[in-house]
């Protein structure tokens, strides 16, 4: 007996769901667990293994929706003398990320329930994400700090921009503010403390 499309799309779902909300849990009952502080000292418990840790850290981190600053500070703060490796690292998970949020989005169908919930917004996102310039939007959202650079991965998914255009934008984007974050984080990790 096996699974129909639709029931290993809410299986999915279901499972991806609860997995964020329980990290979502564990980081509102211990906040400070997404801290660069606390990510440098959870990553000195591996001594031997300290940059395959950070790696697979930075890999898995999209899946889970956490924001990528933490781990690009804490990259830096880590590894200091290493930083073309912290550099390549995070912009690898970064685009993983990305890539994985531009398909996943379609694949659990979310497409269909935001058009008909969402009717003018997602119009005016295809509109702006179709067209040849839209790398430049997503290079501007991918840069500013301030803004979840999954979302727009997300939507870009939802409204089919194409891959070349998005992939671009967000590695522009995201290698101009991971440079900064790399070169600088130690800097501004010091005056934020």
């Amino acid at each position: 007996m096996g699974f129909t499309k639709t029931q290993i799309k809410k299986i999915t779902a279901s499972f991806w769901g609860i997995l964020i909300l329980t990290i979502l849990l564990g980081i509102i009952i211990n906040p400070k667990s997404i801290e660069p502080e606390f990510l440098v000292n959870f990553i000195k418990q591996y001594q031997h293994e300290m940059l395959f840790v950070y790696g697979l850290l930075s890999l898995f981190r999209g899946l889970f929706l956490i924001p990528s600053t933490p781990f690009v500070i804490a990259g830096g703060l880590l590894f200091p003398h290493h930083p073309i490796w912290v550099l390549l690292i995070s912009m690898t998970g970064i685009m993983c990320a990305a890539i994985g949020l531009y398909f996943f989005a379609d694949w659990l169908g979310f497409g269909p329930y935001l058009e008909a919930k969402f009717p003018k917004k997602i119009a005016q996102w295809k509109k702006r994400l179709q067209h040849p310039k839209a790398m430049y939007f997503v290079i501007g959202w991918s840069f500013f700090p301030f803004v979840p650079t999954d979302m727009i991965c997300y939507v870009a998914g939802l409204v089919k921009m194409p891959l070349k255009y998005f992939l671009s934008g967000i590695f522009i984007g995201e290698l101009i503010l991971v440079s900064c974050y790399v070169y600088f984080g130690k800097g501004l990790f010091a005056l934020l403390s």
